[in-house]
Parts: C-alpha cells; sequence; structure tokens
C-alpha cells in the first residue's frame, strides 16, 4: 500500500517512498542488530544495551552499566525462547550475552583484563548462526591474531532455564577451538629451489614463504629521500589485519574435519598484503597434546595481493577482489576458480565485493563441477558501482550501476544485500541519500528518505539494521539543525523504519530463503571417488540435454561465421 509511504516521483519516474518515524532511541545509540529469526531488534548505546521486540517496538529487557559505551552488537537465536548476544565496548571489550524469558545474562567476557599493560583489545567480533561458534580478531601491542570459539550452547540452554538470578556468573567456559596468527617465514628448504610436487607441504610452505616475503617487503618499503632507515622502517611496519569468514561443509576436502551435518566445519582467512587464502579445519582442541601453532589445511593461491572479499550464503563460492582491478570467484566444492574478471580500465582499485544473492541448493542438480549463474555487486574505490553475472564456461556480463560521483558527498558508504528481495541492494551515500538498486537489472527501484524535519544520522557509517523475516529496514535519525528545534529536540535521536511489504514496488521482487544456514541440504562427500561416482551418474543423466546445447551451439557458429 503505497499510502502508507507517501510515495512521490521524481523527474527521471523513479519514485521516492518516505520513511516512518516510530518513536525515541535511547541516549547515543551507536549500533541496531536484528536477531536472524526476525523477533528481535537489539540496540547497544551508553550505559549498555537493551532488547526491542521487533513487531511492537516495545523494550523487552536491557542490561545496564555506568560509563560504558557499547559501539557494535549482533544477535543470533538458540533455540525458540533463547538468543546469543555478542558486543564490543569503546574500550575494546567483547562480551557474550543470553536473552531468555525477558532477562540478559553476562555469559563470558572474551577479552579479560587481567594486566592492564598487556590487555588484548577486540579489533571485530562475530557470531556464527545459530550460536556455536565465535570469531574475535585481537590485538596486543603490536601483535595481531584470531582466535575462533566454540560456545557450550546445550550447557547454556540449560543453565539459563534453571537461572534464577540475572548477575549470575557461575557459566559454562568457552572453548579456543583454533588461534590464528601472520604466517611466519618459514625454513630455507621452502624457500630455496622449487617446490617438489609430490610433497604438498613443500608446496604449501613454498607459497607461504614467497607471500610472506613479498608482504614484508611492502610494509618495509623506504620512501624516496628518506635519511632515517630505522625509523622507516619501524612506522611502515604496520600489524597485519585478517579478515575471516566461516565455512560449512561443501566438498571432498571437508571430511578431514571433525562436524555434524549443518554445522561450521572450517574458516577461511586472509591478511593485509597477502595473496593467498588460507583455509584451517576446525577441530576439538586435545587436552593431552602441546598447543602447536596451526598450518592452513588448504591453501587458495592468487596472482595478486587480496584487497576484499566474501562469502555466498551458502558458503560454496569465495569471491576475492584483487589488485589490478582483478576478481576471482572460487568454487568450494570444485576446488577450482569458478571465474576471473577483469574491471574496466577507469576503476582500478576495488573497496569491496559482495554477493547478490545466495545460491540455490536443491537435491537433483547436477551441479558438482558446473555452476549457476552468481551475481556479484563490486564498489571501486573511486566510488563507481559495478555488477558482475558470471559462472563456469560463460563470459562475464560486467555493467555499470552507477558511475564515478563528480561530488565527494555522493560517495557510496554502505551497499547492503537486501536478503529478502531478489538481486536488490540498498545502497546509502555520504550526502545521506538511500536507494534501493535491482543489481540484475541494472536498474534504481526506489530512493528511501526520512521526513524533511529529521536526517539520516552520521551517513559515513549510518546506524541502520535489516530485518529479513519482517521485511523492514530500521534506521535512527536525528533533528534537522536546519528546523527550529530546541537544543532538548536535537539531542533526542529518532527509530525510523521502511517496511517492503506494504508497497507494492516490491510484491513481485519477494524471495523466501531457508530459515538458516544450518538448514540448509549441502552436498558432501567422504572420498574424492564418492565425488567422481556421483558426477559421473549426473553427467550421465543429463547426456540429452548436453547433446541438445552442443548441437545449438555449433549451429550459432556456423552462422556467425557466414556473415
Amino acid at each position: 500500500m503505497e499510502s502508507a509511504h507517501k510515495a512521490k516521483t521524481s523527474r527521471d519516474e523513479t519514485p521516492t517512498l518516505e520513511l516512518s518515524g516510530v518513536m525515541q532511541l535511547p541516549e547515543n545509540t551507536n549500533c541496531l542488530a536484528c536477531s536472524d529469526d526476525g523477533r528481535y531488534l537489539c540496540l547497544g548505546h551508553s550505559g549498555g544495551l537493551t532488547v526491542w521486540r521487533a513487531s511492537s517496538l516495545n523494550r523487552v529487557a536491557g542490561w545496564l552499566r555506568d560509563r560504558l559505551e557499547i559501539t557494535s552488537i549482533q544477535m543470533t537465536s538458540m533455540s525458540k525462547t533463547m538468543y546469543l548476544l555478542g558486543t564490543v565496548d569503546d574500550m575494546g571489550v567483547a562480551r557474550v550475552f543470553g536473552h531468555h524469558l525477558d532477562s540478559i545474562h553476562l555469559l563470558c567476557v572474551i577479552n579479560i583484563m587481567e594486566d592492564i599493560n598487556k590487555r588484548s583489545i577486540c579489533l571485530s567480533f562475530e557470531l556464527f548462526e545459530g550460536g556455536n561458534y565465535g570469531a574475535a580478531s585481537l590485538s596486543c601491542g603490536r601483535a595481531v591474531w584470531l582466535e575462533i570459539y566454540q560456545f557450550p550452547s546445550a550447557a547454556w540452554l540449560k543453565e539459563l532455564e534453571m537461572a534464577q538470578n540475572p548477575n549470575s556468573s557461575e557459566w559454562s567456559p568457552v572453548t579456543v577451538m583454533i588461534q590464528i596468527r601472520p604466517p611466519k617465514i618459514p625454513t630455507e628448504k621452502a624457500i630455496n629451489g622449487p617446490p617438489e610436487a609430490s610433497q604438498p607441504t613443500d608446496f604449501l610452505m613454498h607459497c607461504l614463504a614467497l607471500d610472506i616475503i613479498r608482504s614484508s617487503s611492502l610494509r618495509w618499503e623506504k620512501p624516496p629521500f628518506s635519511t632515517d632507515e630505522g625509523k622507516t622502517k619501524e612506522m611502515n611496519e604496520s600489524p597485519r589485519h585478517c579478515t575471516q569468514h566461516f565455512l560449512l561443509p561443501c566438498g571432498p576436502g571437508d571430511s578431514k574435519a571433525e562436524f555434524q551435518p549443518g554445522l561450521l566445519v572450517a574458516v577461511a582467512v586472509w591478511w593485509s598484503g597477502s595473496c593467498n587464502l588460507l583455509q584451517y579445519f576446525l577441530k576439538k582442541p586435545s587436552k593431552s597434546s602441546p598447543y602447536v601453532e596451526p598450518m592452513p589445511d588448504l591453501l587458495w593461491p592468487n596472482a595478486k595481493e587480496i584487497l576484499c572479499s566474501a562469502v555466498s550464503k551458502c558458503t560454496r563460492y569465495i569471491a576475492l577482489g584483487l589488485s589490478d582491478a582483478l576478481v576471482c570467484v572460487w568454487d568450494r566444492r570444485s576446488g577450482a576458480p569458478l571465474s576471473l574478471v577483469l574491471m574496466p580500465e577507469a576503476n582500478r582499485a576495488l573497496f569491496m565485493v559482495q554477493f547478490v544473492d545466495c545460491c540455490p541448493v536443491t537435491d537433483d542438480d547436477f551441479q558438482i563441477f558446473t555452476a549457476e549463474k552468481v551475481h556479484l555487486l563490486i564498489l571501486c574505490k573511486s566510488g563507481a558501482i559495478h555488477t558482475v553475472t558470471t559462472g563456469r564456461g560463460t563470459k562475464p556480463n560486467t555493467k555499470q550501476l552507477s558511475e564515478r560521483p563528480k561530488d565527494s558527498k555522493d560517495l557510496p558508504t554502505v551497499t547492503a544485500s537486501v536478503q529478502f528481495l531478489q538481486g536488490m541492494s540498498l545502497v546509502m551515500q555520504r550526502s545521506g541519500k538511500m536507494s534501493i538498486q535491482d543489481v540484475i537489472n541494472n536498474t534504481t527501484v526506489c530512493f528511501l528518505t526520512p521526513p524533511t524535519t529529521h536526517l539520516i544520522t552520521t551517513p559515513h557509517s549510518p546506524i541502520y539494521a535489516l530485518n529479513s523475516k519482517q521485511q523492514s529496514l530500521f534506521i535512527r535519525g536525528d533533528q534537522d539543525t536546519s528546523y527550529s528545534a530546541t537544543s532538548e529536540e536535537r539531542n533526542q535521536s529518532q527509530l525510523f523504519v521502511f517496511r517492503f511489504a506494504e508497497s507494492d514496488i516490491f510484491k513481485q521482487h519477494v524471495v523466501s530463503h531457508p530459515e538458516s544456514t544450518q538448514q540448509q541440504q549441502t552436498l558432501s562427500y567422504d572420498t574424492l571417488e564418492e565425488t567422481c561416482s556421483f558426477y559421473l551418474q549426473k553427467r550421465a543423466q543429463s547426456v540429452e540435454e548436453r547433446n541438445k546445447t552442443l548441437t545449438q551451439t555449433w549451429e550459432q557458429l556456423q552462422e556467425n561465421s557466414m556473415k
């Protein structure tokens, strides 16, 4: 119903829909997040965090502490009545909370500050859907490392059901499954001479050594006209940061990991300045054997430095944005690149790569080594946005969704995939403009705007959340100072909402996905023989269809040659 959003039409016939103001937000609301089942909206702000019901937007629970500023928050459901919350505050402390029966319980502090001189700072914290795992990027001094945690979900569920006191501190401990640090330069044997093809470990060490030497030389590169080599090296030798992605079971290699169907099996990691994507299988640590720094189980080599990355919702595909305007899409099921795309010459520096829609998973497909089309959204540092449609054996189709903006205020700051709308992305600009873009058809569907009395808070880093189940956008807005508002009104932030289901524009684009990634039925085989057997069976079943396609292709080639 368009009347609910006061639809307007611009000169180019693109409608503008107005957001609805809902209610006042707590002071200094810094972050918003929705639970994956769509029932709750969590807010991180000055003094702690609160949980609201997403449908009625009434406050149901809170955890408040003086002089505490929550800067990052996320929420995932452990069961129908219990939820896990992950937060990071302005001091770099990460915490895990449990929400049950309108109460919030502090379950653990990830990086407890035992010694203020040696305290670790949490740079980022991520919960895996379902609340079984988490990942934290930590730093202490110049050291940076990644920790993967296994949460005692079953024990926490029982403890939360029996908990009488929200301030209780008796909770089952968290297990550190793996601690990953930047790879070190291996022995000279791995560097000198070509690697032995018959020794996969030697090849892995050789690739790591070359990558480390290359990234180190870039960070230690002496700038021109430098007179103090020691100080220059110290300034340029900045700590390496990491980017990680959780991976579900997908291919024959996953049989090496200890996993249950539907649960996490591995983590993919790349470090700044590196050309290699590293994959580590997750195993429960042994209490008897001493700790040994892990080596990657798989290495995905690339010709250029990795600048950005993304993983599809089913985690089968990994897209890497590389230097020199290259985009490489790896297919984990086949263990080979799905496609390598060269972006337009005018936009060489890539800033972000994103999957627009998740890959469909069906039991009767024969796509064990073939693949359906994959749609990507590419954001360049210049501000230009491109779309890429690619697949195995097909020529990549690259289109420009928006040109490089002439004004820096029009630079995009957010490009978020709207998962409940087929092929749609939410784009926000520094100026505060918001639009919904149809990535597949390369068009602007509509613009979104708050009432004229308000502006989107911090457009360079907007505070928003997308609720897939409620099909809604929640975003913080502040009073526009150009209107005659009192100082008290200027300090009162408002929560604005746009409900996509109420607009006729989006009804034809709404799609439904599995309720969680854990419920997706992915194909996985214990041995290479089983994988090959399945592949040959599907090839035999599809022989007629492939012969028909081959005949059509030859006919097209003959027609083109006659022209």
